[in-house]
């Protein structure tokens, strides 16, 4: 949004593409006045995963009360606002439409400028938020429930997709493979935390990479050995009764997740020189851990 058309530098954020209805309210570029988050997690563990008609309709409940925090804890009321950026996209189509709504109503009424945000270049800005100075270029590997992407990173606000998930993201092969261990949703921290217990190389599950030379990731045939490793030891979801060795499925499972994105990433920055690597939107540790090596 170019400040020359702004009243203020009074910004309201809103973000509504998956299962998390979340606004902020920034004086320029950097300064986070407030953040607030409403997560659903509670709602979509029962299921397993999150389900987009119940996630649209918690967005419904919430944002009002989310918005209305955002600006309480600014300080800051509507009429000082100098304008409402929102995600526009990707994302589930019914939970980015209640943000949409809310923003485009607010915008309507106090005659602001409306700007809509690319959810992963969101993801990309935020770096600069706390790391202005950020060298450049760079290779940015962001890994979350629902995407897992890469991107080179020339300048601020410039950005080139390089590779992207061709089926599920990272996240989504966590939150399955805790599924089908009856472990609990969400799944990626719960294996984080068992993983970090056992033996990486217990179970030797392959990386797998593109056949036609593409740097994408694909985790779908990830999930499926994993599944016929579980059916082959007869292994049982946590609920039913004592395991057979399940401390081993794990750490494997993670480490082969771990692996596929940060090996891209550095074949990647090996190909085309760029000295600098930033993991974005990733809590997994082994992630976070892993391109740092890769880095180093």
């Amino acid at each position: 949004m170019p400040a020359s058309v702004l009243k203020s530098e009074l910004i309201l954020g809103i973000e509504t593409s998956c299962d998390e209805t979340a606004a902020a309210v920034l004086r320029g570029p950097r300064e986070i006045l407030s953040n607030v988050i409403a997560s659903q997690v509670p709602v979509h563990r029962r299921f397993g995963g999150v389900v987009p008609e119940v996630a649209s309709r918690q967005h419904i409940l919430a944002i009002d009360a989310v918005v209305g925090e955002a600006m309480t804890r600014s300080g800051v009321t509507l009429d000082q606002l100098g304008g409402v950026a929102v995600t526009f996209g990707p994302g589930l189509v019914g939970s980015l439409l209640v943000g949409l709504s809310m923003a485009k109503s607010i915008a309507m009424v106090k005659e602001i400028p409306l700007a809509g945000v690319n959810h992963h270049e969101g993801h990309i800005r935020s770096v600069f938020i706390e790391h202005p100075d950020a060298p450049m270029p760079m290779m940015m590997l962001m890994v979350s429930g629902g995407d897992t992407s890469l991107y080179l990173v020339p300048s601020e606000g410039t950005q080139r997709p390089l590779a992207h998930t061709r089926d599920d993201a990272a996240g989504e092969a966590y939150d399955k493979v805790a599924k089908l261990l009856g472990l609990g949703y969400p799944g990626g921290p719960i294996i984080d935390r068992l993983a970090r217990k056992g033996n990486p190389k217990s179970v030797p599950f392959s990386r797998p990479r593109m056949s036609d030379g593409t740097l994408d990731f694909s985790f779908s045939g990830m999930k499926t050995a994993v599944l016929r490793h579980v059916q082959a030891r007869g292994i049982r979801p946590v609920e039913r009764g004592p395991q057979p060795h399940p401390e081993r499925v794990y750490p494997a499972d993670d480490a082969a997740v771990v692996t596929c994105p940060t090996l891209v990433l550095h074949g990647s920055a090996d190909a085309r020189a760029t000295p600098e690597m930033v993991t974005a939107v990733a809590a997994n540790l082994a992630v976070i851990l892993e391109a740092d090596e890769q880095a180093r």
